[in-house]
């Protein structure tokens, strides 16, 4: 492009428009005809135990309310015997994803690792009894499946004291490239920046999606996730990531500013797509540098918000595989936010496929 296109693209940047959003297209071609599975995902395999409970809690036991911090063996199974009544499924973010995909009738894979273990078995069936191509081999030694105490509060925050274990173990000799060169787009968790051996998996299968032509997307997990890891993501994103879904105070954290506009921009710059969440603001999706302001879906009773970044990811994922428009799939995001914050747990308890007459 010649100078003056370049100044015309700067000056668009961020921009409402009342365009077709149809007609707005992905510089990144997705060879679609070629494409078994719409996403394949890596990322923590973990089963989350989740428990209502209160502030006074909390601060009894020393936990920072709203976010997730890791915790070791000991510390887990000290928690975990002072939990009130609990609720026991499947989770980690990626997985949850899925499980919203395949809920609408997407085709998914997964890869991550568990442990032949009670809590392995369960989360291995769990994917596959929805329909998730779950296969990579299990851990083979005494680190147990990875586990995610979950406190949450009357006004449906979430508290996580998450243990490892062996979802960490995930390697690079574990990603299916057939898997990941078959799908429309790769999802990376991540939250697998946190270990060595995961980043490195990680890497390694954003390196394989593009080389076959095919899309890369990630979540960022966490503010304080972000933070540990800020020089690394920025790195991954600039340039190496067609499609970033993250929280507002993720994307402030990316970018160490307080400034939502400044990093909304810089964003715009580095990457071809970006899905911010907003909480009950609704969602700001920046889509080749056109920006789309995407109302929330109203709630009755917000109850657990456990899993409403995983599940506007899934809905806009779905959507997108489909060939819909940004608007079209920032609402299948919202309304699949809105499906889980209604109810406790970060899978969904209703066939998000009747979303979609909606």
């Amino acid at each position: 492009a010649d100078q003056r296109g370049d100044d015309d693209q700067e000056n668009k940047k961020t921009e409402n428009t009342a365009a077709d959003p149809s007609k707005v297209k992905l510089t990144r071609q997705i060879v679609i005809s070629e494409s078994h599975y719409d996403v394949t995902a890596v990322g923590n395999a973990i089963v989350d135990v989740l428990s209502q409970t209160d502030e006074n809690f909390l601060r009894a036991h020393g936990l920072d309310k709203g976010v997730m911090t890791l915790v070791d063996k000991d510390r887990s199974a000290q928690l975990f015997n002072v939990m009130g009544p609990i609720k026991q499924q499947s989770g980690g973010s990626a997985a949850n994803t899925l499980a919203g995909i395949a809920s609408f009738g997407g085709r998914c894979a997964y890869i991550g690792k568990v442990s032949d273990d009670e809590l392995g078995r369960v989360f291995r069936h769990d994917m596959q009894a929805q329909g998730i191509d779950f296969k990579t081999p299990d851990f083979v030694g005494d680190i147990p499946t990875a586990k995610c105490l979950i406190f949450i509060t009357p006004d449906a925050d979430r508290t996580m004291m998450t243990y490892l274990g062996s979802c960490t173990e995930l390697a690079p000799d574990d990603l299916d490239v057939i898997k990941i060169r078959n799908s429309k787009v790769t999802y990376l968790e991540g939250y697998l920046f946190d270990k060595e051996m995961a980043k490195e998996a990680f890497n390694a299968a954003a390196i394989m999606a593009h080389t076959a032509g095919k899309m890369v997307s990630l979540t960022l997990s966490d503010p304080f996730c972000v933070n540990r890891h800020r020089t690394d993501f920025q790195h991954l994103v600039n340039g190496h990531v067609d499609l970033l879904f993250c929280n507002e105070q993720e994307l402030l954290t990316l970018y160490d500013t307080t400034d939502l506009t400044t990093a909304l921009n810089r964003i715009a710059d580095n990457t071809s797509i970006c899905a911010v969440t907003q909480g009950e603001k609704g969602a700001t999706i920046i889509f080749n540098g056109v920006k789309f302001d995407i109302p929330a879906t109203h709630v009755p009773r917000v109850v657990d918000t456990t899993g409403a970044g995983d599940l506007f990811a899934a809905g806009f994922l779905y959507g997108f595989t489909q060939d819909m428009d940004p608007y079209q799939c920032g609402l299948l995001g919202s309304k699949a936010a809105a499906e889980i914050i209604s109810h406790i747990g970060a899978r969904p308890e209703s066939h998000l496929k009747d979303l979609l007459a909606a």
